[in-house]
């Protein structure tokens, strides 16, 4: 980058606002992703106007700008793969008012998930979408990929919580859109619009959010059966009852014996699982629906189904559930778990096909998939565990999310259920809204007439993405 555009962004966010040195650089080139690519600059803004500074800086002489949160995104959605600013919010961190009467809370953009729930708990209230990476990740990041987690199948994802927010534009002008009313039919959704858009259409600096207040009792059931198919049965099953639970975390057989052999066995051996939690304001209320869990997975076929309210033991289960993806590089030495296909949605009552479909290509294919996720909202996750330096097990494996993602279009589902696309899902996004994307590209187009915001993602993106691994792999682009 030319030393001019450095000490113009100087002179917005000071010498302890930017980085050009080449460890910095190596860093911010990737997030929880399996790509990378080095940026020329990271700028870390305090204030929205800041940002708006450095967006004119970037359009007047078109360099790439990616915004970035905490990296925890598992499809490279921040990774800058035209090089340019990498916009870090980390310094725009704060809670700025809570209006439990009015049901808002304004927050800027680079506040953590958990710091934002600590404030709200003070009054009874909580932000619900509960995503795996809680303690880092940030709320613009949230946004930006419409994220959720566990929860989302009862209170909704980031989407239906966003009021209003405020972003800046590829041009640095500052837009306020939405409001902070819990009704409104005001013509167009911007704020609606710049959920799930990744930073191709703005920066988000600010967000208003709805609050919906904390429940006072909760309660778990772990129920193990003899086949994922069968766990898939005991969910869709459960929602058809009628009940909602607050979340249903399925596992298979690949999943829980990752945990157990990286963990030392905190999980029983069965041939699938699910963790069922209930929530609600009373005991009978909690006592109610984990009876209707109990019998409704021993209808199924339930190999054991073990209800507790003991907090203790409710933590070590979702402890175990989280640890997953990370315990599954445990399982073949040399071997590492990849976020591929990692996090499609389908019907609920098509999960059932859908787990069977996995193990089938994965046989097919020849290699090794865990699924799990948050069932009840039909939202699955499958990570592979190959050799990461192996040409022919990329190449395997990404035929065999190819046909995952086929499977899951084709049961009226999606590819990307709450991590966004980035570039990992983007060929597969493509496909599932293809009677859409000259709609998309137009919007695109008028928000980012210069394609400085994000460029190369999601509609963007051509080829194979089997490029700018940050994986040593022979023969790999």
């Amino acid at each position: 980058m030319e030393q001019r555009i450095i000490d113009q962004i100087e002179a917005v966010v000071g010498k302890e606002g930017y980085s050009v040195e080449p460890a910095v650089l190596y860093t911010y080139g990737f997030d929880a992703s399996i790509f990378h690519n080095t940026p020329d600059i990271v700028v870390q803004p305090r204030t929205t106007e800041q940002v708006s500074e450095i967006m004119k800086i970037a359009y007047a002489n078109k360099i790439p700008v990616v915004p970035r949160g905490a990296g925890t995104g598992l499809c490279g959605s921040a990774v800058p793969i035209k090089g340019g600013i990498v916009m870090a919010m980390q310094r725009m961190n704060q809670v700025k008012n809570i209006s439990v009467a009015d049901l808002w809370v304004d927050v800027e953009a680079g506040c953590v998930y958990n710091d934002l729930n600590n404030e709200l708990s003070k009054y009874g209230f909580f932000f619900p979408p509960s995503p795996g990476s809680a303690e880092a990740c940030q709320i613009g990041g949230m946004v930006a990929t419409n994220a959720s987690g566990m929860r989302a199948v009862k209170y909704g994802a980031t989407r239906d919580f966003v009021l209003g927010l405020t972003f800046v534009k590829a041009d640095g002008e500052i837009v306020r859109c939405g409001t902070r009313t819990i009704k409104d039919s005001s013509g167009y959704q911007l704020a609606r619009l710049l959920c799930g858009s990744e930073g191709t259409l703005g920066i988000i600096t600010e967000v208003t959010l709805k609050l919906t207040t904390k429940p006072k009792k909760s309660a778990s059931c772990l129920c193990c059966f003899k086949t994922v198919e069968d766990a898939g049965r005991c969910i869709s099953a459960i929602i058809a009852k009628p009940l909602i639970p607050a979340s249903c975390e399925l596992m298979d057989s690949v999943s829980i014996n990752a945990v157990n052999k990286a963990r030392g066995n905190p999980l029983p051996d069965c041939g699938a699982l699910c963790i069922v939690e209930v929530d609600g304001e009373t005991d009978e209320v909690i006592d109610r629906d984990l009876a209707i869990v109990d019998e409704v997975a021993n209808e199924i076929g339930a190999v054991s189904v073990i209800p507790t309210k003991d907090k203790a033991l409710i933590a070590q289960w979702t402890d175990a559930r989280k640890s997953v993806m990370t315990s599954l590089s445990a399982l073949k030495p040399g071997c590492s778990s990849v976020s591929l296909a990692d996090d499609m949605g389908v019907p609920v009552s098509q999960v059932p096909k859908a787990v069977t479909a996995f193990q089938e290509i994965a046989d097919r294919y020849r290699v090794t998939i865990a699924t799990y996720g948050h069932a009840s909202d039909g939202n699955l996750h499958t990570k592979m565990v190959l050799d990461p330096t192996d040409k022919d097990e990329w190449e395997r494996g990404i035929a065999a999310v190819n046909e995952i993602f086929d499977v899951c279009i084709e049961l009226g589902g999606t590819v990307t259920g709450e991590h966004g696309v980035g570039i990992s899902k983007a060929p597969n996004y493509m496909k599932e809204r293809e009677s859409e994307l000259s709609s998309i590209r137009a919007i695109k187009k008028a928000m980012d007439p210069e394609n400085i915001l994000n460029p190369g993602k999601l509609e963007q993106w051509e080829g194979t993405i089997l490029r700018n691994l940050r994986y040593p792999c022979q023969g790999c682009m």
